[in-house]
């Protein structure tokens, strides 16, 4: 039985909760379907943050769900789901979920899992309490009702939110081979949360880290803009090194910052990340083209490097190797073509950057991926790389007047004269 926490006692109010869900709540229980607020939204609220999403778990079966919404639709195969879309907001609401191996609604539709322990479809329903048993951690387990706006809480959830402490419910070691990502989720929370990752739940994570291989490309990159986009990007990366997570998801960074005594290479992921974070916590856009530009430039020039050695033109060499590792992160992590474009010009920028003479700077300057460059440029110096004051003339640069910018420009141009060799004079023939 789970321990009912009655609203005169948690900080959760209606006026903190979406009015949608709310709508998608009653509309459930109109219909006779048990159901809740559920898992981060309840967590969060509880911790006095502002939910980004809020979930519904429910004992209707996904297809009785869409029928009463009909601006809903079901998606997923290994997790079928439901999303009510209202404009830009989306409510999912998930079907209370047994142990795969239940006695009840067994099937290869409904239920599999490979040798390794991992849940390849898992679509068996059940009740609240055996759902509640099946989540991952047990700050994520607490479900809030709108029959008596209490928490009801299956794994003593709120003493560990209370303790800030992130354990795992059950075994963790089977629960991590159920779902390897569920160790980038310990990680995500560990950072997001500030919370310490219990023992047990910490101890399987390095001799598991392999499992990760078996995760769908597409899926560690959802899993990577989680982790890095959350605004607590630098404490994710170091817990990610600190458990060998990293290098399931960047290898060749991983490998480049492990077997090179160049300390900038850290440094420009760390002040990408909390150039990344900075801006998140102001309320600014984000691209997970800049964060890949940063995680792996310094590949991408080891491997220039090693082209230009073979004779390869500097701009072929560039465009060759941003080619190559491309490809190769992208067997650990899909980019897609609207993220790897930029990344790309990025790139392509900090070689085109240094040449300002003439109408260069200013044609540079129009250059529509020019403010993410500059910001590299900058964040490459703050590394440590001596870039000659590059960065502090674009900074200048931008903020002057046409005709100081023509001064700034014509300075580049500007050296010692060097004294003119007489040409010796050929003796007369005659």
């Amino acid at each position: 039985m789970p321990r009912v926490i009655p609203r005169d006692q948690h900080s959760i109010s209606r006026k903190d909760l979406s009015d949608n869900a709310l709508k998608v709540l009653y509309r459930l229980k109109d219909g006779g379907h048990e159901s809740y607020l559920v898992g981060g939204c309840v967590r969060d609220l509880l911790l006095g943050k502002h939910p980004k999403d809020f979930d519904v778990a429910t004992a209707g079966h996904p297809d009785e769900v869409h029928q009463l919404f009909r601006n809903s639709r079901l998606i997923g195969r290994r997790f079928r789901l439901v999303h009510v879309r209202f404009g830009r907001e989306i409510i999912e609401v998930a079907t209370f979920r047994a142990a795969h191996d239940s006695q009840d609604n067994v099937s290869d539709n409904h239920s599999r899992q490979a040798e390794s322990g991992m849940l390849l479809r898992d679509n068996v329903y059940g009740t609240v309490e055996e759902d509640a048993l099946r989540r991952d951690f047990t700050v994520n387990a607490l479900y809030y009702s709108i029959e008596d706006f209490a928490i009801h809480d299956y794994a003593n959830g709120v003493e560990d939110l209370n303790n800030r402490v992130l354990r795992m419910i059950g075994d963790p070691e089977a629960r991590y081979r159920e779902d390897p990502v569920r160790m980038l989720r310990a990680i995500r929370f560990a950072a997001k949360l500030e919370f310490t990752i219990e023992p047990k739940t910490e101890e399987p994570i390095r001799r598991l880290s392999s499992l990760l291989a078996d995760i769908p490309a597409a899926r560690l990159f959802e899993e990577v803009l989680k982790l890095f986009l959350s605004g607590k990007g630098v404490i994710t990366f170091q817990l990610l090194r600190e458990f060998d997570l990293f290098r399931h998801l960047f290898p060749i960074t991983d490998a480049f910052l492990n077997d090179s005594d160049d300390p900038t290479a850290e440094r420009l992921i760390v002040e990408a990340l909390r150039s990344t974070d900075a801006r998140i916590r102001r309320g600014k856009s984000v691209t997970p083209a800049f964060l890949y530009a940063a995680m792996l430039w310094h590949p991408v020039q080891q491997r220039i490097e090693r082209l230009r050695h073979d004779g390869v033109p500097p701009i072929p060499a560039l465009h060759q190797a941003s080619q190559e590792i491309t490809q190769q992160q992208g067997r650990a992590t899909s980019l897609p073509k609207r993220f790897s474009g930029p990344m790309r010009e990025i790139w392509e920028l900090q070689q085109r950057l240094p040449h300002r003479f003439g109408k260069r700077a200013e044609q540079l300057l129009q250059h529509p991926r020019f403010r993410a460059g500059y910001d590299f440029v900058l964040m490459r110096e703050a590394s440590g790389e001596d870039l000659e004051g590059l960065g502090p003339w674009w900074t200048e640069y931008q903020s002057a007047a046409i005709d100081q910018r023509e001064e700034m420009v014509q300075q580049l141009g500007r050296s010692p004269k060097r004294p003119r060799r007489r040409r010796r004079r050929k003796p007369a023939v005659g």
